[in-house]
């Protein structure tokens, strides 16, 4: 099975990168600079040329607030570009695995959110990515479509990395407590990814929305005081204390969902996938920092 991955040098690229090292599919690592999806000509040439079995899409607009005034740039890369994609895969025959967010929803709920909840993004990030999800299914390729959250690993910028580097010159830092979900290792999210295509090549599987996130929700100041508790543990830079604070203490040009925690019981059933423990996931991350 041949393998296109877009978006080979960022956060979830990069895990893509090390979650393919001990397959035997034949991958296809493309940046930017080789294919920039903005560039639909190219994009759609570039992919018929490669001819894989699997697209993976792992390019996004991740600048949440810098997409509430560069809406033309979040909706280029997260919708029209997306759809782009989707058809040329539609046309080749070939699969599309594409990666979206929490963010489609509004954060209104009291329960975990399934695929099947009814979708309310706040923002131009969550709207443009939710017309993205849109544009995938209205293509008529065969897709598999991954809702995450609060992704970190220890590639590129991330709240984990964030909160250790503040911590090198802070000794209090003030971190939102009323804003809830589940920090994910991108590692995991491209394991998932990865397993998947097994069932894709011998079993079969059918298009769909999957969750995919860590089995624990939490606040950032949550998230924040389990990655100061293990940075001490192994000598890497600490606060002297971690203050909670309410979002709007901490205001921002995009509206964040006070609750975003995604149920992954539908990624369980159809591939035998459990939700990784956060715990696991964090010390995984931080060991290698």
């Amino acid at each position: 099975m041949k393998v296109l991955v877009l978006g080979s040098k960022g956060q979830l690229g990069r895990c893509l990168n090390d979650q393919f090292e001990n397959t035997d599919y034949k991958v296809v690592y493309t940046s930017r600079e080789k294919i920039d999806i903005s560039d639909f000509e190219l994009t759609k040439n570039k992919i018929i040329e490669i001819s894989p079995d699997v697209v993976v899409n792992a390019t996004a607009y991740t600048a949440v607030d810098k997409a509430e005034e560069d809406h033309e740039q979040a909706y280029l890369i997260n919708h029209i570009a997306v759809a782009n994609i989707a058809n040329t895969c539609q046309e080749l025959g070939c699969w599309l695995l594409h990666v979206s967010t929490d963010y489609v929803f509004d954060g209104t709920s009291s329960l975990p959110y399934k695929e099947s909840d009814k979708t309310n993004p706040q923002g131009v990030y969550g709207h443009s990515k939710l017309m993205g999800e849109r544009a995938v299914q209205s293509s008529g390729c065969k897709y598999l479509i991954f809702r995450t959250s609060w992704v970190f690993s220890e590639y590129g910028e991330n709240f984990l990395k964030s909160m250790l580097r503040l911590a090198k010159t802070h000794d209090v830092l003030r971190v939102v407590n009323n804003q809830v979900g589940c920090p994910t290792n991108a590692h995991y999210i491209a394991h998932v990814m990865v397993d998947t295509l097994a069932h894709i090549e011998n079993i079969g599987c059918t298009s769909g929305i999957y969750n995919v996130c860590s089995n624990r929700p939490c606040s950032w100041y949550d998230f924040a005081i389990k990655i100061f508790e293990r940075a001490r543990v192994i000598g890497l830079p600490a606060p002297h204390r971690v203050l909670p604070i309410s979002a709007s203490e901490y205001p921002t040009k995009a509206s964040r969902p006070a609750y975003s925690v995604l149920d992954c019981s539908k990624l369980n059933a159809h591939f035998n996938v459990d939700p990784l423990p956060l715990e696991k996931g964090l010390f995984s991350v931080m060991s290698k920092l």
